[in-house]
């Protein structure tokens, strides 16, 4: 009888006519097939992981819970299985995006800029990868905020699976989604299918960190395709890491420096209190706090401590005194070779 529930609860022919449309590009019938209609065993997997937990949940195209942020694309998922709370995914929501091979410097902007974002009452949407997407949902659960993954697998596995503990902690605070059904692997096919789902949740996609060839770039590029804002944070011409970005800016995206660079853009979507928080904390920003004159020596690239000594003409234990005061107020880090600036200011 549950198998039978499942299956009325899903619009199996609807679904079938869309797939042979070629709902999702480059996919063959046979791939559709297999997502979007499953075997025996699959539906067996899929009801006992539902029933293991009162937060498992499918959502499927007609429910009211489905997000309306994603009900109108053209490759909109069916159906979505749901980690947590599913009422999430109607919030305003913001992705962030970037390397797997993020530097410190870019990690800890993505987890402070997250924070931010989630204090004024944003939902934090990532794909619970390493580097900046996992900086990403630490920032947002730090401060008890939202933080939305979207996962390239079944629900009842994790990938990667040193993100244990962050997925657990995300379920408990915000959601877990995936259309790919319980028993999915990760595959790299999945990837792209994840960063579209990524994007149309969320009203803009802010790219910290990429390489031309990242998939970061994927999902900046359906963003732009799905009508919504594009955001990239730019570097050092030097970093690899930040040629994409740049390509980004080249082509377009909006160049941001600051989590109120997005919230302008953004502002007549932002809800009321969101955005009456934004307006009061403007007012205190961190930035006017008054900060070191030593901060002038330190680049945004590694720079030795021999030469802030040098720039800033100051007494050596004087420097480190002071290095050691701004890395833990979070404007630069220690990394090997000296200290890299995180912030202007």
């Amino acid at each position: 009888m549950r198998k039978r529930a499942l299956l009325e609860r899903i619009p199996w022919r609807q679904l079938w006519t869309e797939a042979e449309r070629g709902r999702i590009p480059g996919w063959s019938a046979a791939q559709h097939r297999a997502l979007l209609e499953p075997d025996s065993a699959a539906i067996d997997q899929a009801l006992s992981w539902l029933n293991a937990s009162p937060h498992h949940h499918l959502v499927t195209l007609s429910d009211s819970l489905y997000p309306s942020s994603l009900k109108h694309l053209p490759d909109a998922p069916i159906l979505l299985f749901v980690a947590g709370n599913p009422d999430l995914l109607q919030h305003s929501s913001i992705a962030m995006v970037g390397s797997r091979n993020a530097s410190l410097a870019g990690r800890q902007l993505a987890e402070r800029w997250a924070s931010q974002l989630a204090e004024l009452g944003w939902s934090v949407v990532s794909g619970l990868a390493e580097g900046i997407d996992g900086a990403a949902h630490r920032g947002a659960l730090a401060v008890g905020g939202v933080t939305i993954s979207v996962e390239g697998c079944g629900l009842d596995r994790i990938y990667p699976r040193r993100h244990r503990t962050l997925a657990e902690q995300i379920e408990q605070q915000g959601a877990r989604v995936s259309e790919f059904w319980p028993g999915i692997a990760p595959r790299p096919a999945h990837f792209p299918l994840r960063n579209r789902i990524v994007s149309g949740l969320s009203l803009g996609t802010i790219v910290v960190e990429a390489g031309l060839r990242s998939g970061s770039l994927i999902t900046a590029r359906l963003a732009a395709e799905q009508g919504r804002e594009v955001f990239a944070v730019p570097g050092s011409v030097q970093d690899p890491n930040r040629m994409g970005c740049h390509q980004l800016i080249q082509n377009g995206a909006k160049l941001v420096t600051d989590p109120v660079d997005i919230l302008e853009e953004l502002m007549l979507q932002l809800p009321q209190a969101a955005l009456e928080r934004m307006i009061s904390s403007s007012q205190g920003d961190v930035q006017s706090l008054p900060v070191p004159a030593l901060l002038d020596s330190v680049d945004y690239d590694a720079t030795p401590i021999d030469n802030v000594v040098a720039r800033s003409q100051l007494p050596v234990e004087v420097v480190l005194e002071q290095l050691t005061e701004m890395e833990l107020d979070g404007w630069v880090a220690a990394v090997p070779g000296g200290y890299v600036r995180l912030r202007g200011k």
